[in-house]
């Protein structure tokens, strides 16, 4: 297979996002990779191989750029022809660590979107205390929902967990104020009278307090709620591992205790880092879209490509647009 890499976008591009394909190549003997971005900016950290291509540009979309208007005028931005190339046949799938809007924005106006899909959804995997992880969605594709959506979000979610994950009839759960059936708003009211009807293996409401218990497999909420709970938990966690290292370096006594439990802590770090499961996948599109963390270094950049892979080889868009159909028969049906 073939995937597209915007070798631009992130913090620290285009260095670690090479250093991740480098490692890519080397893992998947059976994967390609086409790099856009500037030549002489990509080719010191490139290692020979003749299954990775470069596309010369010079253009790239900034982390300020307004989404829809940078995919629109910069037409030979790196992340524009990463996703052209995909809408084209030329690759089966796309990452980037820039820019998230302006990402969203070519998957859906240049990728395009699946038949049926109203809205599509960004749904990284998040961590857990058993090192399972869930998978989310959305958070932060469409700040609104309907509860229709929130319907084709556990569709979605479910297929991926299943071909993707690997996990046997995943759990879905409806993201709530409480867990009982007649908590929430109206949104959560009417998305819990839908999945309930559904043939996944829905599980009812869960609450965020229970979230890293690993409450369930996929959890499915509006943009503006799972954006919220994500920069919570980057926020909670990042402050929890500044707090260890005061205490840990505060004196002599606590030094010598931090270096006891040194391999433990970055066990610990590894477990919270939900880069280390890949990119967040933007669902509902044609062919696979990943978008890498913007800080990604080499090893999220790997996963994210690992990510895109599996997706591609479980045909994941095409397995979500034939559950997407059969949904709306039966709906139909019943009308």
């Amino acid at each position: 297979m073939k995937l597209a890499i915007d070798a631009m976008g992130g913090d620290h591009a285009p260095k670690e996002v090479i250093l991740g394909v480098n490692r890519a190549i080397k893992a998947f003997p059976d994967i390609e990779a086409v790099l856009f971005g500037r030549k002489d900016a990509i080719t010191p950290f490139l290692e020979t191989n003749d299954r990775v291509q470069i596309v010369h540009t010079d253009e790239l979309i900034e982390a300020t750029d307004e989404p829809v208007r940078a995919i629109k005028r910069k037409k030979q931005a790196s992340m524009v022809l990463m996703a052209k190339a995909v809408a084209d046949g030329e690759a089966d799938a796309c990452i980037s660590a820039g820019n998230t809007g302006a990402l969203m924005a070519a998957g859906l106006f240049i990728v395009g979107r699946i038949k049926g899909i109203e809205r599509p959804a960004l749904a990284p995997t998040l961590p857990t205390a058993n090192g399972k992880g869930f998978l989310m969605l959305d958070l932060g594709a469409n700040a609104d929902a309907k509860p229709e959506h929130l319907l084709q979000y556990a569709i979605m979610g479910s297929i991926y967990a299943e071909k993707v994950r690997g996990i046997d009839k995943p759990r879905i759960g409806l993201l709530n104020i409480g867990t009982e059936k007649k908590k929430g708003n109206e949104l959560t009211k009417r998305a819990y009278d839908l999945l309930e009807k559904t043939d996944i293996h829905f599980i009812g409401n869960v609450e965020a307090r229970d979230l890293l218990e690993c409450v369930a497999d996929v959890v499915v909420t509006d943009g503006f709620t799972g954006n919220m709970v994500l920069k919570t938990m980057e926020g909670t966690a990042s402050t929890i591992f500044a707090m260890l290292k005061s205490v840990f370096t505060s004196n002599l006594k606590n030094k010598v205790a931090a270096g006891l439990v040194k391999s433990d802590l970055v066990d610990l770090r590894h477990l919270m880092d939900y880069t280390e499961y890949g990119g967040a996948g933007l669902f509902g599109i044609r062919s696979p879209v990943i978008k890498a963390h913007g800080s990604s270094n080499a090893n999220a950049i790997f996963n994210a490509i690992r990510q895109a892979r599996d997706m591609v080889n479980h045909d994941v868009p095409n397995t979500i647009q034939k559950a997407i159909a059969t949904l709306q028969d039966k709906t139909e049906t019943a009308e």
